[in-house]
């Protein structure tokens, strides 16, 4: 059964929401484009383009890698929808991918939005 932060984040990506958030206790402002499980926990591929961070937050954004366990504190809201740009390197943070915003997705999502 999906955990109710699991469920906001599918909410987000199929509605296309922002999801302002506390992750780690650092406040993030992001769009999650990839949903799964990887060793049985619930992950995100997010593109963070605002807030705090334990890096330092590029200009535009970055990409992140969301342990949904650790989040809390979940809005969403309307707003620009931010992906980033390619990137080259296959992503490891979701190994079973369950959703995948991108309609090309390489990684077999098992819904499509």
């Amino acid at each position: 059964m999906p955990s109710s932060t699991y469920k906001l984040f599918a909410k987000a990506m199929a509605e296309r929401k922002q999801v302002v958030c506390v992750a780690k206790g650092f406040k993030r402002e992001l769009c999650p484009i990839v949903l799964g499980h990887t060793r049985g926990q619930e992950r995100a591929l997010a593109y963070q383009f605002a807030g705090e961070s334990t890096t330092t937050l590029p200009p535009g954004g970055d990409w992140r890698c969301i342990h949904l366990a650790d989040v809390t504190e979940i809005q969403l809201r309307d707003g620009p929808w931010h992906a980033g740009s390619r990137h080259r390197t296959r992503q490891t943070c979701v190994e079973d991918v369950d959703l995948d915003v991108n309609p090309e997705s390489p990684y077999n999502p098992r819904r499509r939005l």
